[in-house]
């Protein structure tokens, strides 16, 4: 399991390699890459954490995983700090030996991710600066679960 919290760009095929390379015995290989969203007039998104507390935090949700599926590997890489349009936030990696064990555990690692983990988003235009409220749909994400 490799969990980092950091507000270096990272490069998503050579997280993607690296983590490849290290699962022996993985049929299958999921990926995902969330990228910050231009909503037409977004400036930025400004991302916060408590260090130590968020990656405690995906930690616990990652070992939920790896409790539910027979995974041989874990990376979750999450940016905080201000990223503009376009810019990379986070990346989910998980790896099994057959691929609806791959795929279901990344899915589930997203959908905690987004509703569980304690980051505070704010996105900020020419007009105005707001904190994004939690939304219904990735609680309802969450009963699938």
């Amino acid at each position: 399991m490799d969990i980092r919290v950091q507000e270096a760009a990272f490069d998503a095929g050579a997280e993607l390699t690296a983590f490849s390379a290290a699962q022996d015995g993985a049929g299958a290989v999921v990926t995902f890459t969330g990228v910050v969203r231009d909503t037409g007039g977004l400036r930025h998104m400004e991302i916060e954490h408590y260090p130590g507390m968020t990656a405690r935090a995906i930690e616990g949700i990652a070992r939920d995983a790896q409790a539910r599926w027979p995974l041989t590997g874990i990376l979750v890489v999450h940016r905080y700090g201000v990223l503009p349009p376009g810019a990379q936030i986070m990346m989910v990696a998980t790896a099994s030996a057959h691929r609806v064990a791959a795929f279901e555990a990344a899915e589930f690692l997203m959908d905690y991710l987004k509703s569980r983990a304690p980051f505070w988003k704010k996105e900020v235009t020419d007009e105005s600066a707001d904190w994004v409220a939690a939304k219904d749909s990735d609680e309802d994400a969450l009963s699938r679960w």
